[in-house]
């Protein structure tokens, strides 16, 4: 079995073994900690920039298939687990994890304490590391390190452009059902178009739209709304996506065209750009959020959602004009804002990911609710 190394940018190294490409990345070393769903997590385009520490011990026992993607390929620089298994036991299983991995030019470190790694950057915040897995001697820990900080910070980094589809494209598919016991309604009648802006969308997103009764036409990131209008959407949705919302000034001001001329429904990085749009400030958390079990108030039910989570900045609720916007959901683990309404537009988003993938569906109520506001129409 090859080393693997990990270093980090305040000199921090973890050896281990390697299990994927035999490449170097650099990225922000980010953890996640849901327990099942590696899958969805190596594939979600919001992680694009980031080498991904997984706080649940066996990763890999379940394989890959193609209906559990979240895109094309897997956009993950790295891997970071405990232990990683080269087998697969599933009967929806096409191969394993490592042949995935593998294949995608994405390295593994495995045998390695992350537990130990995870409590360092909870303490430290989440930091840029060179992920190393090859052949022969390993590069020094300190060459590794001047690496690692060598690599581009996070805060400032226009992600979304990058991964975002440069032609438009429509999307039909609805959610299917993975075995005889997923007790999922049957999808809508189609009634209403949806423009989707690809920030790095999952298609988990594109399939609940289509089972919801949208026909939906996914736009590059740097659409005009004059554009998206020409198309005479119904409704238009924000997507999710990586990096910092802050460079996307152009989205933003073509977002803030789009407020009172049609319905609008954003998710993660989507309602980190409305929130932009409408005059609000973002900024950057101190390890994020990331996992599938995050509990969030519904502060117009008071229900409270168990929610699925991927990102790293955050809409600062004081920036808000709340003349203009109503705070409709708060995190209670640290109470940052998780989602707000217009409350003169039918306009609204959330922070946190209601078509799971993986996680609970407790939210999937929202685009229902995105259903209702086309119904009402502007």
């Amino acid at each position: 079995m090859n080393l693997a190394v990990l270093a980090l940018e305040d000199g921090t190294v973890f050896e281990g073994k390697s299990f994927g490409a035999s490449v170097e990345r650099t990225g922000e070393v980010v953890f996640n900690t849901a327990i099942t769903g590696y899958q969805e997590v190596f594939t979600d385009p919001s992680y694009s920039g980031q080498i991904v520490v997984l706080t649940y011990p066996q990763i890999g026992n379940y394989g890959a298939n193609e209906g559990d993607n979240e895109a094309a390929r897997p956009h993950i620089e790295g891997l970071v687990v405990r232990e990683f298994s080269p087998l697969q036991s599933n009967w929806r299983a096409d191969e394993t994890a490592q042949e995935f991995l593998t294949k995608s030019g994405v390295p593994v470190i495995s045998e390695i304490d992350t537990r130990k790694l995870v409590r360092h950057l909870r303490s430290r915040g989440v930091m840029r590391g060179m992920l190393w897995a090859g052949e022969g001697a390993a590069p020094s820990a300190a060459q590794l390190v001047r690496k690692a900080q060598d690599s581009p910070s996070m805060a400032g980094l226009d992600l979304a452009t990058r991964v975002s589809t440069p032609n438009v494209y429509t999307w039909d598919q609805a959610v299917t059902p993975c075995s005889p016991s997923d007790l999922e309604v049957d999808p809508a009648e189609v009634r209403f178009h949806v423009v989707a802006y690809d920030f790095g969308m999952k298609r988990n997103i594109l399939r609940r739209l289509v089972h919801s009764g949208c026909r939906v036409t996914v736009v590059p990131a740097a659409t005009s709304a004059k554009d998206v209008l020409a198309m005479k959407p119904d409704g238009v949705f924000l997507s999710n996506g990586p990096g910092d919302p802050e460079p996307l000034t152009h989205q933003a001001a073509e977002v803030r065209k789009l407020v009172g001329k049609t319905p609008i429904f954003g998710i993660c990085l989507g309602h980190q750009v409305l929130g932009l749009a409408l005059g609000g400030k973002t900024y950057k958390l101190k390890f994020g959020h990331r996992g599938s079990n995050h509990p969030v108030l519904n502060k117009i039910t008071g229900r409270v959602e168990i929610t699925s989570h991927n990102h790293g900045f955050a809409v600062d609720p004081d920036s808000l004009n709340l003349n203009e916007l109503e705070i409709t959901h708060m995190n209670l683990n640290d109470e940052t804002l998780e989602g707000f309404r217009h409350r003169n537009y039918p306009v609204f988003c959330v922070q946190y990911h209601p078509e799971a993938a993986p996680g609970p569906h407790d939210s999937h109520y929202l685009f229902g609710d995105f259903i209702k506001l086309m119904e009402a129409g502007v």
